[in-house]
C-alpha cells in the first residue's frame, strides 16, 4: 500500500484516532488519517461515520468527584474534540454524559473535515505505514493489520467485550415503568420493578439460556467491569440484585416501596425514541435475548432496535512494549493510542489519543515530551500504560480511569473527604503541568 505525504499517519478513526488527528492538525501538522470504513467494518460497528459509539452513555459519569468526571474536566481544558462534540450533542441522563450517537459522530466528522492539512483515506491498512505513525485501531483491529503488527508486538492478549440491547421507547409499557433517578437525583432513567419471584425467575432463565459459543481457538476471558449479565447471574442468586439491578435509592411511586430489584433503562437519543438496558451486556443468542428480556415486566411487547453481542477485544502489553513517549521500543517512529494499548472506555481512548498526539507533536517540533503528573487523571492513565500503578508480578490488564490508579494522598483523611482531596490535588497538578507545556499547546487549548 502506498501512502501519500505528509509522512505522519494516524491509522483508525475511532475516539483515539480522531482525537490524535484533531490535536496535530490544530497545531499545524498535516497528516493522513487512514480509516477502513465504509469498505470494512468490525462486528461492533454499523455507521460509516468516525468515532462511532455503541451506547449513548459510553462517556459515563460527568461528576468531577469521579475519576471519569475528572478526566472529562481535564480534556475540556485541553480543547478535546471528543468533549466538544459530546457537550454539543448531550441528551438528558442525570449526571452521566450521554449523547445522541449519530449527531456526536457527525459533529466529529464535520470538525475534522474543516481543518487544513487533513488527507483522509478510506481504506483498510494492511501494512504499517512508513514515517511517524499512530496506531489507533482499537480493540477490534482487523485481521490483516493484526498480522502486520504481530512481528512487532509478539503475542497479543484478548478478552471479550459485550454490548447491551436497545429497545424502542414506544414499545415499553409505561404502566409498569416509572421515571426516577437514584436517591431522587433527576428523572432521566426508566425503571422496571421486579418482585422477588419475578427476579428469581429471571435469574433461572439467564442461567439456563443458550449462549453464543466461542470459536475453537478462543478462550473466554472477560473484562471484570463489563461482565455479561448471564455471567454475573452464574456467580450467585443475588449477584445482580447487588449489581446492575440493585434497587438502592429507588422507590416505586405506585407502591411507595423499594422493589426487590430494578431494571434501569437509559435514554439512547435526544428524541427519546430508544433506551438501552443498563448492565445488560450479553452473549446470549438473539432468540434467547428476545425470549428472556421480553419476559421482564414492561418489556412483553418490546421492539428491539439492537440486540446484545460479544466481540474480541485485542490489547498489547503496553508497559513492556511502549517507551516514555508511547512509541514502540525498538521502533521509535511507531506510536500507539486507544484501547489497543490497554485503556478501557471511550473517554480513556480519547485521552490516550490526545496524549500520544502531544508526544508526536513534541517529536515533530524537536522537543522532549512532558507527560502529565501522576496525580492528574491524564497522568494516572499514562501511569497505567507505563505500569506505574500495577502490582509487581501482576500481568497487565485493561483498565478504566479510577482513583485506584492515582498515587495515594500524603495525609490520612476520612473516607468521605478523600475524593475531594484527590480532585483538588489533581486540579493543582494539572494547571502546573499546563504551565510547563509548549506555548502553542496553551494558546490553542484554553
Amino acid at each position: 500500500m502506498e501512502y501519500p505525504s505528509p509522512p505522519t499517519t494516524v491509522v483508525g478513526a475511532g475516539l483515539a484516532g480522531v482525537e490524535a488527528a484533531f490535536w496535530l492538525l490544530r497545531h499545524g501538522h498535516a497528516l493522513t488519517l487512514l480509516e477502513q470504513k465504509p469498505h470494512h467494518r468490525s462486528p461492533a460497528h454499523q455507521s460509516d461515520l468516525p468515532a462511532e459509539l455503541v451506547c449513548s452513555n459510553s462517556l459515563r459519569s460527568d461528576e468531577p468527584t469521579t475519576g471519569i468526571g475528572l478526566l472529562h474536566e481535564e480534556l475540556r481544558l485541553l480543547g478535546s474534540l471528543t468533549l466538544r462534540a459530546a457537550d454539543a450533542n448531550r441528551v438528558p441522563a442525570g449526571s452521566a454524559l450521554a449523547v445522541d450517537r449519530q449527531a456526536f459522530s457527525q459533529s466529529i466528522a464535520d470538525s475534522l473535515q474543516g481543518l487544513p492539512g487533513l488527507f483522509w483515506r478510506r481504506e483498510e491498512a494492511t501494512s504499517v505505514p512508513e514515517g511517524l505513525c499512530i496506531v489507533a485501531t482499537g480493540p477490534l483491529t482487523s485481521e490483516a493489520f493484526s498480522q502486520a503488527l504481530a512481528p512487532l508486538l509478539g503475542d497479543r492478549l484478548y478478552f471479550y467485550d459485550a454490548i447491551a440491547p436497545v429497545v424502542a421507547a414506544d414499545s415499553i409499557d409505561m404502566g409498569v415503568a416509572f421515571r426516577q433517578g437514584r436517591f431522587q437525583k433527576g428523572d432521566d432513567y426508566l425503571n422496571l420493578p421486579l418482585d422477588k419471584e419475578s427476579y428469581l425467575h429471571f435469574i433461572h432463565a439467564l442461567r439456563t439460556a443458550q449462549k453464543v459459543p466461542p470459536h475453537a481457538f478462543e478462550e473466554l476471558r472477560y473484562f471484570e467491569a463489563c461482565l455479561p449479565i448471564e455471567a454475573m447471574a452464574e456467580r450467585g442468586e443475588e449477584t445482580l440484585a447487588f449489581g446492575p439491578l440493585k434497587p438502592v435509592g429507588l422507590r416505586c411511586p405506585r407502591t411507595g416501596k423499594r422493589p426487590h430489584a430494578v431494571v434501569q433503562l437509559r435514554q439512547e437519543d435526544k428524541a427519546q425514541t430508544a433506551y438501552n438496558l443498563v448492565g445488560f451486556q450479553t452473549r446470549l443468542t438473539y432468540a434467547e435475548q428476545k425470549r428472556i428480556f421480553g419476559s421482564l415486566p414492561g418489556l412483553q411487547n418490546a421492539q428491539w432496535l439492537r440486540l446484545g453481542q460479544i466481540h474480541r477485544n485485542t490489547f498489547m502489553d503496553a508497559p513492556r512494549l511502549l517507551g516514555e513517549d508511547l512509541s514502540l521500543l525498538g521502533k521509535p517512529g511507531l506510536f500507539f493510542a486507544g484501547q489497543i494499548t490497554g485503556v478501557e472506555g471511550y473517554t480513556e481512548s480519547a485521552a490516550s489519543g490526545l496524549l500520544t498526539a502531544m508526544a508526536v507533536q513534541a517529536r515533530l517540533e524537536g522537543r522532549v515530551f512532558v507527560p502529565p503528573p501522576p496525580e492528574t487523571a491524564l497522568g494516572a492513565l499514562y501511569g497505567h500504560l507505563r505500569g506505574q500503578a500495577g502490582l509487581p508480578g501482576k500481568s497487565f490488564q485493561p483498565s478504566h480511569i479510577n482513583f485506584g490508579l492515582f498515587p495515594p494522598l500524603a495525609a490520612r483523611l476520612r473516607k468521605c473527604d478523600k475524593k475531594a482531596a484527590i480532585v483538588a490535588r489533581a486540579r493543582v497538578g494539572f494547571r502546573e503541568w499546563m504551565g510547563r507545556v509548549s506555548p502553542a499547546c496553551r494558546e490553542n487549548s484554553i
